[in-house]
């Protein structure tokens, strides 16, 4: 069971984790720590006009089915608005905690985590990185928009 739940898929995603590192002028940040083991992930993202991902990073120290969430997360996350996010986000939870059917669309890469659903300590370190980037992208959404016009930004 064990070899289920670290497989060379999940692996993979861990040694490939795209869009590493921070953004140098985010719209908006979130950081959220699973407190029963510690991991933490830091989100930037930018938005484009209609609200969508045109930019995204992460810092993640997370255990590695943490990272293969965030790797799955940072590879298909630019385009995606927040409703897309918050559904694959209620969509992993739901597959992890009450057997509910792996997330479908940009995501669905994220059915080489449903072993986790049979280790509950994971669970919360598996939605990190979809929880800190629903948080973000809400943050950016409601931030006041200070520049009307991109004339003279640097």
């Amino acid at each position: 069971m064990i070899d289920d739940l670290y497989s060379a898929k999940i692996l993979t995603l861990v040694a490939n984790m795209p869009r590493a590192g921070r953004l140098a002028a985010p719209d908006a940040s979130a950081e959220k720590t699973a407190k029963l083991c510690g991991s933490t992930i830091v989100v930037d993202v930018m938005l484009d006009s209609e609200g969508k991902v045109a930019d995204f990073a992460q810092d993640v120290a997370a255990c590695a089915l943490g990272q293969a969430a965030a790797a799955v997360l940072g590879a298909n996350v630019i385009g995606a608005g927040l409703s897309d996010i918050e559904l694959a986000r209620d969509s992993l939870a739901a597959m992890l905690k009450s057997n509910g059917s792996p997330p479908a669309g940009r995501f669905a890469e994220l059915a080489v985590l449903e072993p986790v659903k049979d280790y509950p300590a994971r669970h919360a370190s598996t939605l990190l990185a979809f929880e800190a980037t629903v948080e973000a992208v809400r943050k950016a959404t409601a931030a006041p928009q200070t520049r009307t016009s991109t004339a003279g930004a640097a």
